[in-house]
């Protein structure tokens, strides 16, 4: 019985996986039922039976999307160099699936709110992760301060770095930790006056 379950829990994340990597290369009208089976080597009658229709199962692979990301986002509180080094590997990884969903954030539903959530955990990651730096301003500095660093540690800035000028994995990471620095610095400065 074990394995049984097992194998179907296996199947189940072979076709959540099929439909987030589809996602970051098709557009979500795209994307069938079919397309999903064959990335996840599956019947559609499997796929049907597992999730019902293709919006229970884009609604489960919102779930999946926003746990996998969580992960790969995992940071240690309060090193900021370490912060931005896991953001660029999250977003070396993930960075064109999000770019590809912000894309399609104003045409379909599931998107929008795949990206709402997205945009959430990202300021979340960002007050978690420079807690230390941002706890001893006061709210106003707080707020703007965290949306510095929401807009430092973004995919668009990866974007622009990556893909818009070309840069390399390592020169994105130093100009996106020299911003973060940046920001940072400014905060402290206003703290002590």
């Amino acid at each position: 019985m074990t394995t049984r379950a097992e194998r179907a829990e296996e199947t189940r994340l072979r076709i959540l996986r099929a439909a987030f990597d589809l996602q970051s290369r098709s557009l979500a009208s795209d994307i069938g039922l079919a397309a999903i089976a064959h990335e996840a080597g599956v019947s559609v009658q499997t796929v049907l039976r597992r999730f019902g229709s293709r919006d229970a199962l884009f609604d489960e692979a919102i779930r999946f999307a926003n746990q996998t990301v969580a992960e790969e986002r995992r940071a240690p509180v309060g090193d900021p160099r370490a912060a931005v080094r896991v953001i660029v590997d999250h977003y070396e990884r993930r960075g064109d699936f999000a770019l590809m969903m912000l894309a399609q954030e104003t045409t379909y539903e599931h998107v929008r709110r795949m990206s709402d959530a997205g945009k959430a955990m990202h300021r979340t990651w960002v007050t978690d992760v420079f807690g230390p730096q941002l706890a001893d301003l006061a709210a106003a500095p707080r707020q703007e301060t965290t949306d510095l660093l929401v807009i430092a540690t973004d995919v668009y800035a990866w974007k622009l770095l990556r893909h818009d000028r070309g840069l390399s994995r390592s020169q994105t990471e130093q100009r996106l930790d020299t911003l973060v620095t940046a920001v940072l610095t400014a905060a402290a400065l206003r703290k002590d006056t």
